[in-house]
């Protein structure tokens, strides 16, 4: 099936359950991620800036995420994402090395808003915008030789969102998915990871470039075709979905990089009852791009964000890596830096070869007296539906009070 037809014919009644509960489950996940977000000084710049650039129109206006003025559709879109993504802990795609909620559901927030829509119309409009968007994501990496971030492909799934809510024909929305990919932020992933700071996964701009080129689109632009929307990885749309068996949870609030050497971590503290005080150095053998994540010391929410050393050395010290743990002040903590700094990331060639679309790595905790702890090597956790992940659990207060699609 071609992209526009998928696009422009996909009905509520086609989800599959396994579908609505990735939704439902992303949904919360995403609103307990934005509520801690909302208070972080990137998601203050991103909604102070919409506000000055991007004013409410007759025809297109929208409540910046937790803030309430009016803007432009796009200028809401581009602050809801950036809230979302100050905060590493939104739901992701390990084949697409991303992430695409943080960019569809504040651009569908922003373009719900007025619109008297129905739960089963975001579940549609939510479902045809993931599927897209991983699929372009899963095609751009095939063909393109540099990791560009998320914000690069989201913009495909979110111009062909944007077209289908305004109304617009199988044609216009191919139109729009040409133009959102063309105009789309191929921004380079690694230089944030080796210089952390706030452009980080790119959606921030992919949010309204997406929405940009739905309303281009209705409008009469044209843009086609996506070169991203054609290939193998589009042989069974509408027949399988991507987001079912490719969408993971995060339990810690920081690059899914770092998550197994967490896990690790962790379970090694508990199985021989360590206390970090004895505790003298600790080895992370992991895949080679996972090591230029380093942060033994960071500075800042973001260099925390991309950072392997800092996270495990807030569960060796504390036990969890959580909301507390983005506080500025844990920046500071005195034997959390001194379990950093004793952190070596070893570059496994073995692990590298084989991570391409995993993650893999193995800790050792060495201890004052000489003895040794080692932890089988580990990819991050898969979700259960019995499971909440962090984001969620910080977000169980709003439960009754979100729309709950189905």
């Amino acid at each position: 099936m071609l992209m526009q037809d998928f696009a422009a014919g996909l009905t509520y009644k086609d989800l599959p359950e396994d579908v609505l509960w990735i939704l439902r489950r992303s949904l919360l996940d995403t609103l307990g991620v934005a509520v801690i977000g909302s208070q972080s000084e990137m998601a203050k710049i991103g909604t102070a800036t919409a506000k000055a650039m991007f004013g409410a129109t007759t025809t297109s206006s929208a409540r910046c995420l937790f803030d309430g003025n009016l803007v432009s559709a796009g200028g809401a879109a581009m602050a809801g994402a950036m809230t979302i993504d100050s905060v590493d802990a939104h739901d992701g795609t390990s084949p697409c090395k991303g992430h695409a909620g943080s960019a569809i559901f504040p651009s569908l927030f922003a373009l719900a808003d007025g619109r008297g829509l129905t739960g089963q119309d975001l579940a549609t409009y939510l479902a045809l915008a993931y599927e897209i968007s991983y699929r372009a994501g899963l095609t751009q990496h095939d063909t393109c030789t540099d990791y560009h971030t998320s914000g690069a492909w989201t913009a495909v799934g979110v111009a062909a969102m944007t077209a289908r809510i305004l109304g617009c024909d199988a044609a216009q929305i191919h139109e729009a998915a040409g133009i959102g990919e063309y105009h789309g932020p191929r921004s380079q992933m690694m230089r944030c990871i080796d210089h952390p700071t706030m452009v980080r996964d790119g959606v921030g701009w992919g949010a309204p470039t997406g929405v940009t080129a739905g309303f281009l689109a209705q409008n009469g632009f044209t843009g086609a075709p996506a070169l991203t929307c054609k290939g193998p990885h589009w042989d069974e749309l509408g027949n399988s979905w991507k987001l079912v068996t490719d969408t993971h949870y995060k339990p810690y609030p920081c690059c899914r990089w770092s998550h197994p050497s967490i896990d690790a971590a962790a379970e090694l503290m508990t199985r021989h009852a360590l206390s970090h005080y004895d505790i003298a150095s600790v080895e992370i053998k992991t895949f080679h791009n996972a090591t230029r994540l380093a942060g033994h010391t960071p500075v800042s929410a973001d260099e925390f964000a991309y950072s392997i050393a800092f996270p495990v050395a807030c569960m060796i010290v504390r036990g969890q890596v959580g909301v507390p743990e983005l506080e500025v002040s844990t920046l500071k903590d005195p034997e959390i830096l001194r379990i950093s700094t004793s952190i070596t990331l070893i570059n496994d060639p073995h692990l590298t070869q084989i991570s391409d679309g995993k993650r893999w790595a193995k800790v050792s905790i060495v201890m004052r007296d000489g003895s040794r702890h080692e932890a089988d090597p580990r990819t991050p956790r898969r979700p259960c539906r019995t499971a909440f992940g962090a984001s969620e659990i910080y977000s169980q207060t709003l439960f009754w009070c979100v729309l709950v699609m189905g």
